[in-house]
């Protein structure tokens, strides 16, 4: 089960919980504000969070994580290319908003790590380094979902944006090209910005 939550924050961004229906277990994605009402849901839902997931290291993406590991007992998870803007105000862009955020515990992910669900062995995402919009962004994707959780490397009108610290136009195209739309073409691409959209449809706007 996939649920999407679009919290407000400075911007509005699209956080989402991938929860087994069996085991009501699961892990949140880019909780970027709003940490009471996600974690409200969590409650309300009766889930189990085991992992809170991030895509990249932008404070929209990012800003509830730490209360969130603190009340769910959850740990935070990021790719290495990417952890130092965790502690670092001006990478993570939060050094102009009215609260900047830093994020001191996490745990560091691979490319092509499969992260599996302790309470269903079989319930999973794979990690795809997908760089470009930040040096360490990643894709999360539910192949038995038919699902990628794609951060800001690709929204529904096109790729995302390279203008802040760290961001690489041709690292972004090749990741969009030969990671993302490789993967089937009825997979559904979940961005924090915008609707979902099929990774044919997405092919038909960008090739």
């Amino acid at each position: 089960m996939i649920r999407e939550l679009t919290v407000q924050g400075v911007f509005a961004e699209n956080c989402y919980f991938f929860i087994d229906d069996h085991s009501k277990s699961g892990f949140i994605i880019d909780p970027g504000a709003q940490a009471g009402l996600i974690y409200d849901t969590v409650v309300r839902n009766g889930w189990n969070i085991e992992k809170i997931l991030l895509t990249h290291g932008h404070f929209d993406h990012l800003g509830a994580a730490e209360l969130l590991r603190e009340k769910l007992v959850a740990p935070i998870y990021i790719y290495p290319s990417d952890a130092k803007y965790l502690t670092d105000i001006y990478l993570n862009l939060s050094a102009n908003s009215a609260q900047p955020v830093t994020v001191p515990h996490y745990e560091e992910l691979c490319d092509g790590e499969i992260i599996r669900l302790k309470a269903n062995y079989g319930f999973y995402l794979k990690v795809i380094h997908t760089p470009g919009h930040t040096p360490g962004s990643v894709t999360y994707y539910a192949s038995e979902e038919g699902a990628a959780f794609v951060g800001d490397t690709l929204y529904e009108h096109g790729p995302g944006l390279t203008n802040f610290p760290g961001g690489n136009r041709r690292e972004l195209e090749e990741s969009i090209i030969n990671k993302i739309l490789t993967l089937p073409a009825d997979t559904v691409l979940l961005s924090g910005h915008s609707s979902p959209i099929t990774v044919a449809e997405q092919r038909s706007l960008l090739l």
